[in-house]
């Protein structure tokens, strides 16, 4: 038997076990004179279709090919082959079972597509000609402007800083992006409050006693849903509350409009510039007939402030609690200097910030504000990470169990042997600057990533900074009129040399994860109770207790805040016998560790 008939025949098997049900898909011709109009009288509106190209585009060795339909509109008859009719201007036509040739449905469904756009195009809007996709990103700011909105602007471009906005109550004393958003921010806040258990417990253990009654507390952290928890929980407690933002890209402006309808005094937006960010510093104390007597302080900029501007008010201070490295860095040079006139809590050295805060919310929320920024993916990338703290160790665990190559810089001998061990190559940053994809810094130091290293950066080079502070990579050596800025999205921008090498800088060189990002709530649930518990411990400590000096939180509170948190995963401790905690010589219930452990 020939080959020719062996194909034919095949062909006619084929032919014949076309399922009766199989649908064929549309394919284009040319519309009627009607539907044009139709077509044409929409000249924004970019007709989508789920058809094919058109014939003459169609590979010749592809009679039939497959395009996926929505709505796949039936045959005359479902077994029926295609085929090009010459005669219908390039439309096409069906051959059925008998041999009788079907011409296929013309344009119905682009009318349809054409009327639903109509529809969509009918519905009130605010985005003007945007395109769909920045519009949607931006109404989702609008209503829920989270740490990692795509963009901050609005159609508003006023400052908060001239608007007179009131809360329901009447109440002024705020200065926050749109009050409108109250709603939302505090759906975001019970939201928080499911995953802050101890911050929960503490309000309600200690609410009948009011320990903070009379306290005065201004703050300065990222104000977010996790810090309008712990606000509300010292309010609770019986302290009035004022507070500013540590970060002018950090603040959620959502749950800033939540707390000030909730008649709290905060002064803070996202995207404030430098000029903001001390002026809401400023008016957080400079207010008549309020003195503050506690600071709690995320950096150290609010103390400096006082400090320097308003010594009478420092005086009289009850006490400061101080949660990052620059901000008890700068603690300690005024203790050295015999400056510090008021005891202050060093938050950052505690167990409870150091292993929880800095290494698992670190090794969380370094990849979330890598992808959402940048979309970059981490397998075979080579990354630098400066400093092997707690934070470095976190980013780098992240980013090697992503497959990434992770080198790290380091300045201690201890923290160095640490990242051998851990399978990390040691190296100075100028033998790897050249080759790295990625740069990212957690020192608590300056100037780590100066322009020398900027400029030898390779192009696309991702550069971001997880320490609290701008200063580990020297952004302002960037601003000068041979390099251009180039804006991509919000808190992203292209830094380009004159020879078109680009680097990207995340943040300006600010905290990546709440510029960029957010952070795990539980884990902030840990560092909270400790900030709480160290203002409850210096407010009502007798005089004497804490001299004027920089102090560590006790190791019972420690143990406290960890026990507050163990119910949420079911654990149970295991307790001493007397003749155990006699053998070691703790009381059975602690603290089980000594105050120099770390």
């Amino acid at each position: 038997m020939s080959v020719q008939v062996v194909a034919a025949k095949m062909a006619e098997v084929e032919l014949k076990d076309v399922p009766s049900k199989e649908l064929a898909t549309v394919s284009p011709v040319t519309p009627k004179a009607e539907e044009q109009a139709v077509i044409k009288n929409e000249p924004n509106t970019a007709v989508t279709s789920s058809v094919s190209p058109t014939s003459e585009s169609t590979p010749k060795g592809d009679p039939c090919p497959l395009t996926a339909s929505p709505n796949p509109v039936k045959m005359p008859q479902a077994s029926a082959m295609k085929r090009t009719d010459p005669q219908q201007n390039g439309g096409e036509s069906f051959v059925n079972r008998d041999g009788t040739v079907a011409e296929a449905p013309r344009m119905k469904k682009q009318i349809q597509f054409a009327d639903q756009k109509q529809e969509f195009n009918k519905r009130p809007t605010k985005i003007g000609r945007r395109s769909l996709s920045r519009s949607i990103s931006q109404s989702s700011t609008d209503s829920y402007s989270s740490a990692a909105s795509y963009t901050d602007s609005s159609d508003d471009e006023t400052s908060p800083r001239d608007k007179q906005q009131k809360n329901s109550k009447g109440s002024g004393d705020f200065c926050i992006k749109n009050i409108k958003q109250a709603d939302f921010g505090r759906r975001e806040i019970e939201i928080a409050e499911q995953e802050m258990p101890a911050l929960m417990a503490l309000r309600k253990r200690a609410q009948g006693e009011k320990p903070l009654a009379g306290a005065k507390v201004v703050g300065c952290t990222h104000i977010t849903a996790q810090t309008a928890v712990l606000m509300e929980t010292l309010a609770a407690l019986g302290a009035q509350c004022r507070w500013a933002a540590c970060n002018i890209y950090s603040t959620q402006n959502e749950v800033a409009a939540a707390l000030a309808e909730g008649g709290f005094s905060v002064f803070a937006w996202k995207g404030e510039s430098e000029d903001d960010f001390w002026w809401c510093i400023d008016r957080c104390v400079n207010v008549e007939g309020w003195q503050p007597n506690m600071i709690l302080d995320d950096g150290g900029d609010l103390t400096h402030w006082i400090y320097k501007k308003y010594p009478n008010m420092f005086k009289k201070i009850k006490g400061i609690v101080e949660e990052s490295v620059t901000g008890v860095h700068r603690l300690y040079q005024l203790s050295k200097a015999g400056k510090l006139c008021v005891p202050a809590m060093n938050v950052n050295d505690s167990v409870t910030k150091q292993k929880f805060d800095n290494l698992y919310c670190c090794r969380e929320s370094i990849l979330d504000g890598l992808k959402r920024t940048t979309d970059v993916m981490f397998g075979g990338k080579q990354v630098v990470v400066c400093g092997y703290g707690e934070v470095g160790k976190g980013c780098c665990a992240a980013l090697k169990a992503m497959g990434s190559i992770v080198y790290v810089t380091e300045i201690d001998p201890i923290c160095a042997l640490q990242a051998c061990m851990d399978g990390f190559r040691l190296v100075k940053l100028n033998e790897v600057i050249r080759q790295v994809d990625i740069v990212i810094t957690c020192t608590g130091n300056k100037n780590v990533v100066v322009r020398e290293y900027l400029d030898r950066m390779k192009n696309g080079c991702i550069v971001c900074n997880m320490g609290h502070s701008n200063t580990e990579i020297d952004v302002a050596s960037l601003r000068t009129p041979e390099l251009t800025w180039e804006r991509v999205r919000s808190q992203v921008d292209h830094v380009i040399w004159p020879d078109g090498k680009r680097i990207v800088l995340l943040a300006e060189g600010r905290l990546l994860n709440l510029s960029c990002s957010t952070v795990p709530t539980f884990v902030l649930s840990i560092t909270a109770t400790t900030q709480a518990l160290a203002l409850i411990e210096l407010y009502n400590a007798p005089e004497g207790r804490y001299k004027q000096d920089v102090y560590l939180l006790p190791k019972k509170m420690d143990e406290y805040v960890a026990s507050l948190h163990l119910p949420t995963f079911d654990a149970h401790l295991t307790e001493l016998t007397d003749e155990q905690a006699k053998y070691l010589g703790l009381n059975k219930n602690g603290p089980f560790k000594p105050n120099y452990y770390r």
